[in-house]
């Protein structure tokens, strides 16, 4: 479990420096920093040190240089989260990653806090969605010319095949408001979407629409499965993940939130026609795959290794003392108290 270790490690560095540079959110250098070397050590963790196979396929726009972006993908399972950082790894934008998540997110023991902390935005749904507080936070980070990576997934809940109450929901909904009823993702919310564009519409560069599939989610009977939970991707054999990205120029973007609505439907639609192809094509050699050319996306051990050197390092030298294992234990229990208070005020 070096992950997890590395996490706690990183989280009570990461309070520490919060504490100390919390003015004008000037701490972000230095987070993105411990950021990028605390997930990239994840990353290789299960990749080559629990020896799991994995093949990430990426089709359409690859983008290699840092942006200021909004990341709007399909939601199946928690291992979206990792997904969002292995595309932004490849733009040596790790530590730019911050999440727009739903607000019971805030309570997880340290990590509610530490997202908050790294700049996530913690939001409510319907009508009990604070807008004013929304903008305030993303204007902030916009003066304080902060890095944007900044990851939503519009449907608000994942996409599970066999929660099938939820998608008729989905379906009815769509129907009733006109739009055109999707088959593997859900109708998606544009409240979220849309103010975190209308505040950052002139420190954008770009949306990147993300279309995420995993293999090996059909049944016998040609039956999609549910997506792999964060346990079972880290753990087990994962074959293939195909990801399809369209970079979209924040030009081409509407800004009013009618004409946005209608446009992320109309992204969506272009999502589920990715999907029915990947998982319903009648012909077998369009299945399992999205439409053209695809790229096996590997990271060198230059790119991640130092990192796994410096945090396992790390972590030992506080394991391997019996003051070190203290702390362990007490940050998972008295951070978890302290980043519980710390959102119940702040979140």
């Amino acid at each position: 479990m070096l992950y997890i270790r590395v996490l706690v490690v990183s989280s009570v560095g990461y309070s520490t420096v919060y504490c100390v540079k919390r003015d004008c959110f000037r701490f972000h250098f230095t987070t993105s920093f411990q950021d990028t070397e605390s997930l990239q050590v994840v990353y290789i963790s299960w990749r080559r040190v629990n020896n799991v196979k994995m093949m990430i396929l990426l089709y359409g726009d690859l983008p290699k240089n840092k942006e200021n972006i909004i990341y709007l993908a399909n939601h199946q399972s928690t291992v979206d989260w990792i997904i969002a950082d292995i595309l932004a790894i490849r733009q040596n934008a790790l530590g730019h990653v911050r999440y727009v998540l739903k607000d019971g997110l805030k309570w997880l023991p340290l990590y509610g806090c530490y997202f908050s902390q790294h700049g996530g935005i913690y939001v409510k749904r319907s009508a009990k969605f604070n807008e004013t507080e929304m903008r305030k936070k993303l204007r902030r980070y916009m003066n304080a010319e902060t890095p944007m990576y900044l990851v939503i997934f519009p449907e608000g809940t994942r996409y599970n095949p066999e929660l099938t109450k939820v998608i008729s929901a989905s379906q009815t909904f769509a129907a009733k408001e006109g739009l055109a009823v999707l088959k593997h993702v859900l109708t998606p919310r544009i409240k979220a979407t849309h103010v975190a564009f209308d505040s950052l519409k002139n420190y954008l560069d770009a949306i990147y629409d993300v279309t995420v599939a995993f293999e090996g989610t059909i049944d016998d009977k040609g039956q999609r499965k549910e997506a792999p939970s964060m346990a079972e991707f880290l753990c087990k054999e994962c074959p293939k993940i195909h990801i399809h990205i369209d970079r979209i120029d924040r030009k081409d973007v509407p800004e009013e939130q009618a004409r946005m609505r209608r446009w992320l439907h109309e992204r969506f639609e272009i999502k589920d026609k990715l999907l029915i192809e990947f998982y319903d094509s009648l012909d077998p050699e369009r299945r399992n795959k999205f439409p053209g050319e695809s790229v096996n996306s590997k990271l060198s051990l230059k790119k991640t290794l130092p990192s796994l050197l410096i945090l396992s390092g790390l972590t030992a030298g506080m394991l391997m003392t019996e003051a070190g294992r203290k702390l362990y234990v007490k940050t998972w229990v008295y951070g978890t108290l302290i980043g519980c208070l710390w959102v119940s005020i702040k979140a």
